[in-house]
């Protein structure tokens, strides 16, 4: 058996202790995603004083920025707005595209603060970008390679001491993107109120919708690196965890 046994001190009467790592990891995750949405739908019902929609304020940010060659579109979806520097594109979900709320403002102008990373050669944002081709593999193939060395050479195979590496790919991501997202609600932020789309109020608001945003993406990391430890606890001991 891998990773069981009370000698080794990875389990305790046929349990896996470092299972709590994982639950850990989900509780933080939830927790994130439920104050994200509730605080989201708190703020999506009110409307902004200006009237502007989430796309006219994105489109006032890049003009006020100098970008001009950013397109604006609309995607389907809640909260799937991304900007996709390879296409220049911006999109903004159903509920942000033609939405007055302070909360589709806020996200719309985060957004628009990715733009801005992009065209000021903000570092982190390219790394991040840099990073994307390996976090794909790190995500796919990681784990595969960690059970195909446990088959085929024991827990600490070599074979399984790559798949570590490799998963660890996935996870620098996530750290990395916690920079390029503060940054960006942080940019957002300033250029509501600099630019005059929000009164202070508002942005306070907003501030509160932005934040909870971050929740996410710090319980994401969080949790790469809570499966990341699991793993090498379980399998990068460099040789074969058995009873």
């Amino acid at each position: 058996m891998y990773g069981y046994g009370y000698g080794m001190g990875y389990g305790f009467y046929g349990l896996d202790w470092t299972y709590i790592l994982v639950l850990i990891g989900a509780i933080l995750c939830m927790a994130a995603s439920a104050k994200v949405n509730s605080t989201y739908n708190k703020y999506s019902k009110v409307r902004s004083m200006t009237g502007m929609t989430g796309a006219q304020v994105a489109q006032k940010i890049l003009q006020y920025n100098g970008i001009y060659d950013v397109q604006i579109e609309h995607v389907r979806g809640n909260l799937t707005d991304h900007y996709d520097p390879s296409k220049k594109v911006l999109r903004l979900s159903d509920s942000v595209y033609g939405s007055t709320s302070v909360a589709a403002i806020g996200v719309a102008a985060h957004e628009c603060g990715h733009a801005v990373q992009h065209q000021v050669g903000y570092v982190p944002i390219k790394i991040r970008s840099a990073l994307v081709p390996a976090a794909n593999i790190g995500s796919k193939l990681g784990l595969p390679l960690i059970l195909l060395g446990v088959i085929f050479g024991g827990a600490g195979s070599t074979l399984a001491q790559i798949g570590i590496w490799v998963f660890a790919l996935a996870v620098l991501f996530q750290i990395v993107t916690l920079p390029v997202e503060f940054n960006a609600s942080g940019r957002a932020i300033k250029m509501l109120d600099q630019y005059g789309i929000l009164h202070h109020q508002e942005v306070g608001h907003v501030k509160k919708v932005l934040s909870a945003a971050a929740l996410t993406y710090v319980a994401a990391a969080a949790s790469a690196i809570l499966q990341l430890l699991r793993l090498v606890l379980i399998f990068g001991g460099g040789r074969d965890r058995r009873d």
